[in-house]
């Protein structure tokens, strides 16, 4: 039985956080909208009510029947969570001048409370709501407080029942992972030991009793999410898992040579696909980015389906489908606005009749990377930087043609290589309780754009009228925001010169120094 503590999501966008910072205590956590409660199960230790975008006093405002969970399971209400709780049970909420947005020095009331174990008297928090709580329901009591609101936090009488108006989840809440892991260890009683290890003894035990002697097909990506997956169920199924590598004409230089090859010391049954030409003549003509990603991802399923029928009495398809994508699969609202359309592999399943196992769907992209380790998986490939499924394709603004590819595989190998090398001592990004030996591996992603311009230089003398190279480096931790890296200005003299000394056809670099949002991190 795995202990859990159950996040209801009424819709904040810091939600995450909160499951972030329980997993960082090795607490096991899942997140739910607040109008799908699971079963509350003995396994389930705790309830977290999250913030929300809504005012509680909206007709249409979010609400949860806490019926099974409040007074027998403890209750932490954070923002939203706590002015829902003092709305319906007896308080009141109005909308007020005493509003708070950003930091705000929070005093304990009540020292000896167990939520604030080891936490200052005084320490900074983030406040993030307009409406406040004027009035605490008759059975609670204010337990910490700011300059400008009385009732910050208070604890329900006779019950495990805890609530905060600020954001203990974020960055700027300095001594907030202190009070949710009082919470989730002193008050719900977890003993913090989901571990890597522990994650890879339950989820190959798992798999095995769910595929028992099914086939299994896989496609490899040669990205971090796929690989973990492969190497997972390989320990789990072995020679029954299949996995397939397509040479879709977009991937970097001697990429699908170079994949193949770290995957030997792997043990892993893999088929590789030369399909390049196909993928080309379909996107030939093509310049809407959307377009060329449908077109590659129809392509793509063309291929797989065809290779993987090969293979007699496959029953499941394997996805590196990690926790983010689940969240966002089953949002409070739905699905996110669509930005881009999704490069997984989407219409294999019902296409080929095929079932679906997602080894990975508990896991954030850190975890993923710390479990590849525990596996044994080369640092190499488990420090991977994050690379787009339609590849090349769409960092090729426009049309794709050979010409186009020759000359972004050459300068992206430039760039990729020149970080590799360039020696630094700044944090990992992909670890970061430990140091980089190197720019790649403090850099969540790096990536070569082709722009369809172009402009004039002189080269040699003469005048040259050629293509504009933008190189892109962000730091991220999950990919849904991210920052510009400030990389050294040595560095980028020397890539920007090799660029244009040995890639023909260019004869101007650009850097992008947009952060997402709004931009995004790849340019189509």
């Amino acid at each position: 039985m795995q202990e859990t503590i159950l996040i209801l999501d009424f819709g904040s966008q810091v939600t995450q956080l909160i499951g972030r910072r329980l997993r960082e205590l090795n607490v096991y956590c899942e997140i739910h909208p607040y109008n799908k409660i699971l079963e509350i199960t003995s396994d389930i230790k705790g309830v977290i009510l999250s913030g929300s975008p809504s005012s509680v006093r909206d007709d249409k405002a979010p609400f949860a029947d806490l019926s099974n969970i409040k007074g027998r399971l403890p209750l932490l209400g954070i923002c939203y969570g706590a002015q829902f709780m003092a709305h319906h049970f007896g308080g009141e909420v109005n909308s007020s001048l005493a509003r708070e947005y950003g930091r705000a020095m929070l005093t304990v009331v009540e020292e000896d409370n167990i939520l604030f174990r080891g936490v200052s008297k005084t320490s900074q928090v983030w406040m993030s709501h307009g409406d406040t709580i004027a009035r605490l329901p008759k059975n609670a009591h204010v337990i910490a407080k700011t300059d400008d609101v009385e009732n910050a936090a208070y604890k329900i009488d006779g019950e495990d029942t805890w609530a905060v108006q600020f954001h203990p989840e974020v960055f700027h809440s300095k001594e907030g992972p202190k009070m949710l892991e009082n919470f989730a260890m002193n008050i719900c009683g977890c003993h913090g030991n989901w571990t890597p290890d522990s994650f890879i003894d339950t989820t190959v035990e798992a798999m095995r009793a769910k595929l028992g002697n099914d086939k299994v097909i896989l496609g490899l990506s040669g990205g971090v999410d796929s690989t973990v997956a492969a190497v997972l169920l390989n320990k789990a199924i072995g020679k029954n898992l299949t996995c397939i590598f397509v040479d879709n004409g977009l991937l970097r230089k001697n990429e699908f040579e170079d994949v193949l090859d770290s995957y030997k010391d792997l043990g892993l049954n893999v088929i590789g696909v030369h399909a390049g030409n196909l993928f080309l003549s379909k996107l030939a003509g093509v310049t809407d980015p959307e377009a060329k990603r449908k077109a590659i991802g129809s392509t793509f399923i063309d291929v797989f389906e065809a290779e993987a029928k090969k293979i007699e009495g496959a029953k499941w398809l394997a996805q590196g489908t990690i926790y983010p994508d689940v969240i966002e699969s089953v949002s409070v609202n739905g699905p996110s606005c669509k930005i881009k359309s999704h490069h997984n592999v989407g219409g294999l399943p019902e296409k080929m009749n095929l079932k679906i196992v997602e080894p990975l769907r508990t896991l954030f992209k850190d975890e993923v990377r710390r479990v590849g380790r525990a596996l044994g998986i080369k640092r190499e490939l488990v420090g991977r930087h994050p690379f787009p499924g339609p590849s090349l394709g769409i960092r090729i603004l426009g049309e794709v043609t050979e010409e186009k590819l020759r000359i972004l595989r050459d300068a992206d190998d430039i760039f990729i290589r020149g970080l590799r090398e360039w020696k630094c001592e700044l944090p990992s990004a992909s670890y970061p309780n430990e140091m980089a030996d190197n720019l790649y591996d403090s850099i969540w992603q790096a990536g070569t754009m082709l722009l369809p311009v172009k402009s004039v230089g002189v080269m040699g003398d003469e005048r040259s009228y050629e293509y504009t190279i933008a190189l892109r480096a962000v730091i991220s931790t999950d990919g849904m925001t991210a920052d510009w890296v400030h990389l050294p200005y040595e560095f980028m003299a020397k890539v920007s010169n090799d660029i244009i000394n040995k890639v023909k056809g260019v004869n101007r670099v650009c850097y992008d120094i947009s952060s997402k949002p709004p931009a995004t991190i790849e340019w189509e």
